[in-house]
């Protein structure tokens, strides 16, 4: 879709990543100005440089004081926060094992960036959003498995589950005063991790490929591209009446069992 993005500034999380990157850049193509928000700043700062209006700040969401920074940069350059997408996320490669055998460290490295850092960049963003009167957008980024779960990412499905959970929240307390939160859930997108899990020689779903695609009635995963486009409506005057709810981008995996 094309719509008029002009003038509106967007604050994505995790914006250097596959998935961010995407986004921004979409984003961008639309008349946003993007602050890029990621802590590999290197590339961020290179994603900046392709746009025509667009800042890199380095943040890690599990520190305040660096994303009160972030956005003081925000507010310093452009004077206004439109739109905001928490994309920063994390899972786990090295501990696919069930719950009684999770490491606390790691439950809490997952939980902490992905469902507290949620909370942290929101509660430090809204003043700037609610502060104009011009309203907004939020947009969430959770995953279809905290709609749907799967065995031996106990901390990740809690995580995304809370997601979708305090996006309903958000939704509730937000809405009188102008800004709409919305969720995606993306199913199998085509990252970094998703090529280790299932194309890399010691992934925990190699050999596996061909048996979970049969599961997708599309039977493909999906791009980062998609999830970018669906930010986009989310993010778009074209989203005045949806509100509170979660879009799964999934090609149709949380529809139910193929047999």
């Amino acid at each position: 879709m094309q719509t008029d993005l002009g003038g509106k500034v967007a604050f994505v999380t995790g914006g250097a990543g596959a998935i961010g990157s995407a986004i921004v850049k979409r984003l961008s193509q639309n008349g946003a100005c993007v602050v890029i928000a990621d802590i590999n700043i290197d590339g961020a700062k290179t994603l900046a440089s392709t746009l025509p209006d667009a800042m890199a700040v380095e943040v890690d969401i599990r520190s305040e004081a660096a994303i009160r920074a972030a956005i003081d940069a925000t507010m310093d350059r452009y004077r206004r926060l439109d739109i905001l997408v928490n994309n920063a996320g994390v899972n786990t490669l090295a501990y696919r094992v069930n719950i009684d055998s999770f490491p606390s460290e790691e439950w809490d490295r997952i939980t902490t960036i992905d469902l507290d850092g949620l909370f942290l960049v929101s509660r430090h963003a809204l003043p700037s959003m609610l502060a104009g009167g011009r309203g907004g957008r939020i947009v969430n980024i959770a995953s279809v498995l905290g709609i749907a779960a799967m065995r031996l990412q106990s901390p990740f499905i809690a995580a995304k589950a809370g997601i979708i959970h305090v996006t309903r929240s958000m939704a509730l307390e937000l809405g009188p005063q102008g800004i709409v939160t919305n969720c995606i859930a993306p199913g199998s997108i085509m990252t970094e991790l998703t090529k280790k899990l299932f194309y890399g020689d010691d992934g925990t779903f190699a050999g596996k490929t061909e048996a979970f695609m049969q599961h997708l009635p599309l039977g493909r995963p999906g791009m980062p591209e998609e999830i970018a486009e669906a930010t986009l409506f989310l993010s778009s005057s074209a989203c005045r009446y949806v509100n509170g709810q979660t879009l799964a981008v999934d090609g149709g995996w949380t529809a139910g069992f193929m047999m």
